[in-house]
């Protein structure tokens, strides 16, 4: 699966000079670049600038995910074209990136004619191949909005387990997945709408062919991750017993996206169009820069392609994505390249519970981007483990290691040098056995790039760092410069330290490249590269004023920026750990529907996001005891069971309806992240829910809500 040496010499490449097209997976263009995100970003961009300081031709393009149902409700949520909503997006998403010293070559959009000439053209291909059907299905239809559903824009009662308000496809309680169809009292996400079942035609790509499962047997074989290969050969199943299924590639109108060439009315599904945006995005820079996009793209080219994707995404870039460029006249992939989720602190980042940390919070915090790919760096390996960011950690080990042992060396030797020596080095140190160790370790740290595994790079660099700052240590500097007999010895002492400073800077170049940029100034040399290991200063270049080059990390900035996502963290433990926090209720009973209307029914409440009830705590509760509250017409207290060391206690207004004792031993359901609130009988820690008609006084009757008795305090409420 990869290109040997031999082809790329015979392709009019120069010897060893690899043609190498990285792609990161395109972030969707309806909402903010998280830390989470970059996770990815970073490992690629960390890969791609190893590979280029080897002189390969290297090129590293992405681009928006713009279409599909989300980007078309979002639009008219906010007032404003589709076009208008990814236009503002995309300035967000290259901002953010910008930030962060992602060096793509070029970012674009999959809002493109690139991206819609070639999708048709894979598509023809396809077609033309035998490897397209068109079938009418049944499907899912809201009568309001008049408009087919997706999947996940359908939530109702899962079919085998009962869980309330799951998704079209998965239940998130048991793990089944089934068809949205199969859901039990479904409504539509979009309007709250009961979904009506209507006849559609709809196009498949037959991943199921035998040419198909044949390809795929074979090209599974080169992927280079164990799991991912592992992962593969179960969806394959056994030969000749392939569970691959067809392939859904069309959705019906209203749809935002390119409308299916001999369909009309019918609009390729998001999946199918979004990879082929890798290439639409080369294709706009070839036509920038005169590279010709045909020799690398097309079936037999020697040039090497990578895809670096979340764990998440792998089915879609493992058996669509390779099986729809093989069958269209494409090369496939050399490599994909999958990595874990981030956790902040424990707990899984999640944009539909509302757990993130926004990029630009971060640099609004006044935080160095480079520390946070410096921090990433250290714990990725070539594996597709979970990497968790603990903020005390990360400050202990950006401030340890990237000033305490890198940047130190740096400070520590150049005033010296330049007071006494002009600037010069004295070049006979620069054969010094240090250095010499240091020169031997840097293939081996660039080779551990390539294979992604940073955290190995980084740990063998923070060692020679080490040494590196005990020979100093030993050498005392400061010392030998209060004797001017010392002189030719602090020479040596500065001029080695300085040496090792450089070759420590191009070891971190690939991560850390503003600080190299910074690092290359001061000491007057051309940008690094691999094969500068053997190149080392000179008397004949004096190094230039030290600046510093990097300031530690402020527990004040990690407050600012944990401040600045206060309330999108405040989900996290709840969602993650079970932990629950400290919470109050208003007295009374809690009914989120809405208010009375003119007509004596209850207005509708505004439409909220997912992301907004993802932010209520929900948990199953146990009532242990139940008391009136002295001195109140409408309270009891509540003492509950939430699966915490403690109980809690909660004032309910709900005292016209229940007597006391019928309530002890119930199971409930309250809101647990409430702020805690004291009134004049004591402090209420949460609130419990009840349900009781629009107008009280027409038709009275309160009802406290009573989970099935299988559910166990403590349990969350989704």
């Amino acid at each position: 699966m990869s290109a040997s040496a031999s082809d790329l010499n015979a392709s009019g490449t120069p010897p060893g000079r690899r043609q190498i097209l990285v792609t990161s997976a395109l972030p969707y263009a309806n909402g903010q670049i998280h830390i989470g995100h970059l996770v990815e970003y970073i490992q690629t961009d960390i890969w791609v600038r190893a590979l280029r300081m080897h002189g390969h031709e290297v090129y590293y393009v992405g681009a928006d995910d713009t279409h599909g149902t989300p980007i078309m409700l979002k639009a008219e949520q906010e007032g404003v074209t589709p076009k208008q909503l990814i236009d503002r997006v995309w300035q967000e998403h290259t901002r953010d990136f910008k930030n962060f010293g992602i060096s793509f070559d070029n970012y674009y959009t999959t809002d493109s004619e690139e991206n819609r000439v070639l999708s048709e053209s894979i598509y023809v291909a396809l077609r033309d191949a035998g490897l397209i059907d068109a079938r009418e299905i049944e499907q899912a239809y809201d009568p309001v909005k008049e408009m087919f559903l997706p999947d996940r824009f359908i939530k109702g009662e899962c079919p085998k387990c009962g869980a309330k308000d799951q998704y079209g496809d998965s239940c998130e309680v048991c793990g089944s997945t089934y068809s949205p169809t199969d859901l039990i009292n479904p409504y539509s996400v979009v309007s709250g709408a009961t979904p009506v079942r209507r006849k559609s035609t709809h196009y498949f790509f037959r991943l199921s062919d035998p040419r198909c499962e044949a390809f795929l047997r074979d090209w599974v074989g080169g992927l280079a991750q164990p799991e991912a290969t592992n992962k593969m050969r179960e969806w394959l199943g056994a030969s000749g017993d392939a569970k691959l299924a067809d392939w859904d590639i069309s959705r019906d109108a209203p749809y935002f996206g390119f409308e299916i060439p001999d369909a009309p009315g019918k609009y390729f599904y998001v999946w199918l169009d979004a990879p082929v945006g890798y290439y639409a995005s080369f294709r706009n820079l070839c036509a920038q820069r005169g590279i010709d996009f045909d020799a690398w793209i097309r079936k037999g080219s020697t040039a090497e392609q990578y895809h670096f994707i979340g764990k998440d995404i792998l089915y879609f870039h493992t058996l669509f994505w390779p099986a729809m460029l093989e069958f269209s006249g494409h090369r496939t992939p050399t490599n994909v390249f999958a990595h874990g989720f981030l956790t902040v602190d424990g707990a899984k980042m999640s944009k539909s519970r509302g757990t993130f940390i926004t990029a630009n919070s971060y640099i609004e915090a006044g935080m160095n981007p480079e520390w946070l790919r410096y921090y990433f760096a250290a714990k990725l390996n070539g594996t597709m483990e979970d990497i968790d960011l603990n903020l005390d950690d990360f400050q202990a080990r950006v401030n340890s290691d990237l000033v305490g042992k890198y940047v130190n060396i740096a400070s520590r030797a150049a005033g010296f040098l330049i007071k006494r020596f002009d600037g010069r080095v004295q070049d006979s140190a620069l054969h010094h056995p240090l250095l010499g160790t240091l020169r031997a370790a840097l293939p081996q740290i660039a080779a551990h790039y390539e294979a992604r595994d940073y955290g190995r790079a980084l740990r063998q660099t923070m060692e020679l760092a080490d040494a590196v700052n005990s020979y100093v240590d030993t050498a005392k500097p400061w010392d030998q410069a209060k004797d001017p007999a010392n002189a030719v010895a602090l020479h040596e002492t500065c001029s080695v330290s300085l040496e090792a400073f450089r070759l420590l800077s191009l070891a971190l170049k690939p991560v850390l490249p503003q600080v190299a940029q910074a690092a290359e100034a001061f000491l007057g040399i051309e940008p690094l590269v691999w094969a500068d290991a053997e190149r080392p200063l000179s008397s004949s270049r004096p190094v230039n004023a030290y600046k510093h080059l990097m300031t530690r990390v402020d527990p004040k900035q990690i407050d600012a920026l944990l401040e600045a996502n206060r309330s999108s963290l405040q989900a996290t433990p709840a969602a993650q750990t079970g932990a629950t926090s400290k919470a109050t209720e208003a007295p009374g009973k809690a009914i989120a529907n809405g208010k009375n209307g003119a007509n004596g029914k209850e207005e509708e409440a505004p439409i909220i996001s997912i992301d907004d009830f993802a932010k209520i705590d929900l948990r199953i509760a146990r009532i242990v005891d139940c008391k009136a509250v002295e001195g109140s017409d409408k309270l009891l207290q509540l003492t509950l069971d939430v699966g915490e060391e403690k109980t809690r206690n909660v004032f309910s207004g709900i005292k016209s309806a229940y007597q006391p004792e019928q309530l002890v031993g119930k199971l409930t359901v309250m809101v647990a992240n409430l702020a805690p609130r004291k009134m004049k009988f004591g402090l209420s820690e949460g609130m419990v829910l009840a349900a009781s008609a629009a107008d009280e006084k027409a038709e009275p009757g309160i009802y406290v809500l009573e989970p099935n008795s299988g559910a166990k305090p403590g349990m969350r409420v989704k």
